[in-house]
């Protein structure tokens, strides 16, 4: 992970907060990025999701599904961010409705930037889903919620080291009291714009007939369809027989 920083927004402007924000509900119109909030359950996502774009937020379906679909938007240096909080899971493979869609959207919708909610006085349950989010996208940001809690349990986290073991930015934030949410949008700023260079943690002790079998059927996926997103991870749950995978395959969904 490669860092380069940049001037924040004007501070001072009374129509922003957090040091450049300008929350913007249910104006989700003529965005530039998308981005992706996932995380497991009781991680205060819903809390950071109003920290960025307020109270007001655009409520429905996903299509063809009964779970809630929340958007929301704000703006930052005079680009403007959907929001997509996406359903609390704890994992991402396709067990229930809520996993399904939470992958769907971060494999076929290429959020430009997906912030990964953790709870820091929890890290060690959270990472199962994180290390999965890693596998599907090469745009992350961990944001290393409810500091306060783990201060309050005499938990210390390391985040430079959880940063470069991971390969993504580490944000650590108290969402409710508002703390580290400027250091957060300017991170998911500088992801999108390409200024922080993200290099995720991929699962690479993978055993010789499996990995062999996993370029082969790649390098298929690739030439069969130009522009498929992740065609590793793809093949990975092909070999899995993920039924899910392979209707999205045969539909065209994948492309």
């Amino acid at each position: 992970m490669k860092e380069k920083k940049v001037n924040s927004a004007c501070e001072t402007c009374p129509e922003y907060s957090a040091n450049g924000l300008k929350k913007l509900g249910v104006n989700i119109e003529n965005t530039d990025y998308v981005v992706a909030l996932a995380g497991n359950p009781n991680t205060g996502k819903s809390t950071v999701f109003n920290a960025l774009t307020g109270l007001r937020q655009h409520t429905g379906n996903w299509p063809g599904k009964t779970v809630i679909r929340a958007e929301g938007a704000f703006e930052y240096n005079s680009k403007k961010f959907k929001l997509v909080d996406l359903p609390g899971t704890y994992s991402l493979l396709s067990t229930s409705q809520d996993e399904e869609i939470a992958r769907n959207f971060i494999l076929f919708g290429k959020p430009d930037v997906t912030v990964i909610v953790v709870d820091a006085s929890r890290l060690d349950r959270n990472l199962n889903l994180v290390l999965q989010i890693l596998e599907i996208t090469d745009k992350a940001v961990l944001c290393l919620n409810l500091m306060d809690e783990a201060e309050r349990n005499n938990i210390e986290i390391d985040e430079r080291t959880l940063a470069r073991d991971l390969g993504i930015p580490v944000v650590p934030t108290s969402a409710r009291f508002n703390k580290g949410i400027p250091e957060l949008i300017r991170t998911v700023n500088e992801v999108a714009h390409g200024i922080i260079f993200c290099d995720p943690h991929r699962i690479k002790n993978v055993p010789d007939n499996i990995n062999k079998a996993v370029k082969k059927l790649s390098a298929e996926l690739k030439k069969q369809f130009p522009g498929i997103p992740n065609s590793r991870w793809i093949a990975f749950r092909l070999l899995e027989g993920d039924k899910r995978i392979i209707e999205a395959l045969e539909s065209g969904e994948l492309v």
